[in-house]
């Protein structure tokens, strides 16, 4: 069973420290030369990137893995001419180490989360990572270093999914399809700090156990061949609102449960998309970051008192052993990078 820390995961002593104020030239990086497998992610030594007007230089801790990470590493979501070495990764969380001439919100030392998907100076799988001052934010004092570096692309996309693409009223039957990843695992919880009643998808013991920890008041096998009818005795009258986290030929039969005037969202990437029906409102979403985009999901992480399930975590060196594991599927939350002792 993945580990997990709400309350209980709050910044420690030594995550307090502030980093040294000597900025180093040079990075370790995990990084690719070409497309293809997980194996082309190899260590590099790459410039640290200086922090311009507008941005901070971050000394990571941890950074998050993603499925779309793999999706950029294989070519998958190659877009326009690629620059190599490419360093993945949209997400993590450590300390400002330096700033730009026009940042006031943040000060040297300052524990922070950010996330920059295709970010123009490297990725997150590195010692350090320069980025936009707009995309950062501090880091909840509930959640350790690796709990933030999972949660921050996967808590902006759970959240926005909840409220403004489903926009979840206290009393409605929300199903998360997808309920044991990095974003579903999350959506959960939000959907209940909103009042909703809960389904979620699981396969197996472990995972449907996992899932109603998490709060999910029923869960259900959508691999299952008798999916539909196990959700049909779950939610009698329908479905109000659907997050779909996860392509399955299961989805659109489950779907047929959705009642005239719900609603159904999903992130951009899901494959398949959800089908168009009548009656229904069908949108996909991006989970967006900004100043106030952060200050609402710092609320709902306290309110929630948010655990984030990690599945597991691997040192920067074995970031191709990361990308391995996550393209094996069946993760139960969220792969981490620990990028600093």
């Amino acid at each position: 069973m993945p580990r997990s820390a709400g309350s209980g995961g709050a910044a420690t002593a030594k995550e307090k420290m502030k980093p040294s104020p000597d900025i180093y030239t040079s990075m370790k990086a995990a990084a690719i030369d070409r497309f293809g497998p997980p194996e082309v992610l190899t260590l590099h030594t790459l410039p640290v990137q200086k922090p311009g007007p507008n941005e901070v230089l971050i000394a990571l801790h941890s950074a998050g893995v993603g499925v779309w990470d793999a999706k950029i590493r294989d070519g998958s979501w190659a877009s326009g001419s690629t620059k190599f070495p490419l360093v993945p990764g949209a997400d993590g969380a450590g300390f400002i180490a330096d700033k730009g001439a026009l940042v006031r919100r943040f000060q040297i030392g300052d524990r922070v989360w950010a996330t920059r998907y295709e970010n123009p100076k490297g990725g997150f799988y590195s010692e350090y990572v320069t980025v936009d001052a707009s995309n950062v934010a501090l880091a909840p004092k509930q959640l350790a270093l690796p709990e933030a570096a999972a949660a921050v692309v996967t808590g902006l996309t759970a959240l926005q999914g909840i409220d403004d693409a489903l926009h979840v009223q206290k009393g409605e039957t929300v199903m998360i399809f997808g309920a044991t990843g990095a974003v579903g695992s999350l959506a959960v919880q939000f959907a209940k700090l909103r009042g909703a009643r809960v389904i979620g998808t699981a396969s197996g013991s472990d995972a449907s156990a996992f899932v109603r920890k998490l709060g999910a008041d029923e869960v259900f096998d959508a691999r299952s061949d008798d999916a539909v009818e196990q959700l049909r005795v779950l939610a009698p009258d329908g479905l109000d609102a659907v997050l779909a986290l996860a392509g399955s030929g299961t989805l659109d039969p489950c779907l047929e449960l959705v009642r005239a005037g719900g609603r159904i969202a999903y992130p951009n990437g899901v494959e398949p998309e959800p089908g168009k029906r009548r009656g229904i409102t069908v949108q996909a979403y991006n989970g967006e970051a900004g100043t106030g985009e952060f200050e609402r999901l710092d609320r709902a992480v306290a309110q929630a008192g948010l655990k984030v399930p990690i599945a597991a975590t691997y040192p920067l060196e074995q970031a191709a052993k990361a990308h391995e594991r996550i393209e094996r599927g069946h993760v139960m939350g969220r792969i981490v990078l620990q990028i600093r002792p």
